[in-house]
């Protein structure tokens, strides 16, 4: 997969956040997303996940743009967002279930993600009794549920201890050597050998607001 971005321009309601952004990312690479608080880091991953239009500027993958076909790009992407969106009620393992179902990706071994994120004696706990660190945990393990090229990852290391960020960052570096991409925002320091570095403060928004072409 290539993916690349240009001019691109984004709003959150009537508020512009960003314009004139770009980018171009090929097999292997990784984009770390920098930037103040409000200044549109979250909104450009839901963009880049298919999720709303931009306002100016055109998104590609593989050099044609993501309204083409959009339900083949996200079968092709893994997106995981503030949100751990878990049901409390069901089992850890359960819930890895539930999302690859509803991704029509069922895992074919769902205790290896577990096992993975150090999550396997917890496969059977409720997610209710699951610490925060260990709900972004179980957040993550779907990266490994099933196969996707492109990682989107908003604060993938909140809650995290230092040894999972040594976790995190060590399934990325296998995910990259695989040839898969990874964008990802994070307030946290995280060690990506060779990533490239977005600062979306170099980007300021400009008027007027339009939603833009696909």
């Amino acid at each position: 997969m290539q993916l690349t971005a240009e001019g691109l321009g984004a709003a959150r309601g009537e508020r512009p956040l960003f314009s004139g952004l770009g980018f171009a990312l090929a097999p292997g690479d990784a984009l770390v997303l920098t930037g103040p608080n409000g200044s549109g880091k979250s909104s450009l991953l839901r963009l880049l996940a298919g999720f709303g239009r931009p306002t100016a500027g055109t998104i590609r993958r593989d050099g044609k743009p993501l309204g083409d076909d959009l339900d083949s790009y996200r079968a092709e992407l893994h997106f995981v967002g503030h949100q751990e969106a878990l049901k409390l009620a069901l089992s850890v393992a359960e819930t890895l279930r539930f999302w690859g179902d509803l991704a029509g990706r069922p895992s074919q071994d769902g205790n290896r993600p577990l096992a993975a994120l150090g999550l396997g004696a917890q496969a059977e706990l409720p997610c209710r009794f699951l610490s925060s660190g260990q709900r972004r945990r179980l957040a993550l393990a779907r990266l490994l549920a099933w196969d996707a090229p492109l990682w989107l990852l908003d604060e993938p290391t909140v809650g995290l201890d230092d040894e999972a960020l040594g976790l995190i960052a060590d399934l990325i570096r296998q995910h990259r050597a695989g040839g898969g991409i990874v964008v990802l925002s994070t307030h946290q320091p995280l060690a990506l050998a060779g990533a490239q570095s977005l600062s979306l403060a170099d980007f300021p928004p400009a008027r007027p607001l339009a939603l833009a072409e696909w």
